[in-house]
């Protein structure tokens, strides 16, 4: 049957939007988020075997061998329920970032859907799932040279000195800094000296991002959330958090690694060493939590792309799965 030029340019271009809407309908990945001790691990789990998922941890420390108990990292037997990515990869005293997070994350991602599975971003690493989901560049590698000269210098003079110099040449960058943010201080002015640009103009590179996001939370009552943070710090300790500790400092892993300043890890470093009794090392890692906690829910308050559940208890963990799923599975198939 004959058909005219325009009949056929329609038919091609109802072909080219239903392919459109194929892709984007398996280009979509969801995020769930929620400050420490929310459920997050459970309820993942649940999600990810209802969508046919794979979770991609966006936490900054359960990519670290040997900090099990402390980062409240997936069981073994969770991680064969559901595959796991940046979990138990690398070693303590191995340097890892956001921007390298982002950059690998965007990869498995990509492997994922290729699949035909759901990618599913589970943690409370606001930077990290800044960094993948929204691409910020992370600058140049480390130079440790210069690192190195500036930290000497900051131990000279002051983090206070270093922080009014970032201040003369990226004033943006440095108003989001306190003299306490040691590291981001150092970093910003690293990448300065590599590159001649303040970090603050590097960030607003971004790379191309080949799929769209779903953004979930988990919302708990405060008080309830933080009885659940002292509740888990009870049971870490019960678990053997200070043996796990001195297992670290056998293998020759010391209190100084960034991977160890770590809530958890650093108050049971101190209380090792002498420096507070038992009782006031249970006190300051619940208080230490519960700080953290807060913090996280201060960054991810700012997100208006999430859409937050409400948890009450343990009990309706499976409630709140079935709810996430729905949403989510209603957004994508809107494409």
């Amino acid at each position: 049957m004959y058909r005219s030029s325009e009949e056929k340019g329609g038919s091609e271009n109802r072909c080219q939007i239903s392919d459109l809407r194929f892709f984007f309908f398996f280009f979509q990945l969801l995020v769930l988020v929620g400050p420490t001790a929310s459920g997050k691990t459970p309820i993942s789990l649940s999600i990810a075997e209802r969508l046919n998922g794979e979770i991609i941890s966006a936490d900054s420390r359960q990519v670290y061998k040997f900090m099990d108990i402390g980062t409240a990292k997936p069981t073994r037997d969770e991680r064969k329920r559901v595959r796991h990515y940046f979990v138990d990869e690398i070693l303590p005293d191995r340097e890892f970032n956001a921007g390298e997070f982002g950059k690998k994350g965007r990869l498995i991602i990509d492997e994922i859907i290729q699949r035909g599975k759901t990618p599913i971003v589970v943690g409370g690493s606001g930077l990290y799932i800044q960094a993948l989901v929204d691409g910020f560049f992370d600058g140049p590698s480390a130079d440790q040279t210069i690192r190195h000269q500036l930290t000497q210098r900051m131990k000279e003079i002051g983090a206070e000195k270093l922080l009014e110099e970032l201040k003369r040449i990226d004033p943006i960058a440095a108003a989001s800094m306190l003299p306490s943010n040691t590291r981001r201080i150092i970093r910003a002015l690293e990448v300065y000296k590599i590159t001649g640009m303040p970090i603050s103009e590097l960030h607003k590179s971004r790379f191309t991002i080949n799929f769209s996001a779903v953004f979930v939370g988990l919302h708990w009552e405060r008080q309830e959330l933080y009885e659940r943070i002292n509740r888990r710090v009870d049971y870490m300790l019960e678990k053997g958090l200070i043996d796990e500790v001195k297992n670290l400092q056998e293998r020759g892993y010391s209190s100084g690694l960034n991977a160890l300043q770590t809530v958890g890890y650093k108050e049971v470093f101190d209380y090792l060493q002498g420096k507070n009794n038992y009782m006031r090392m249970v006190e300051l890692i619940k208080q230490n939590s519960r700080r953290y906690a807060k913090r996280q829910l201060t960054w991810f308050k700012r997100d208006k792309r999430i859409k937050w559940f409400d948890v009450q208890s343990d009990k309706n963990f499976p409630l709140v799965a079935a709810s996430i799923c729905e949403y989510f599975n209603k957004l994508r198939q809107q494409f």
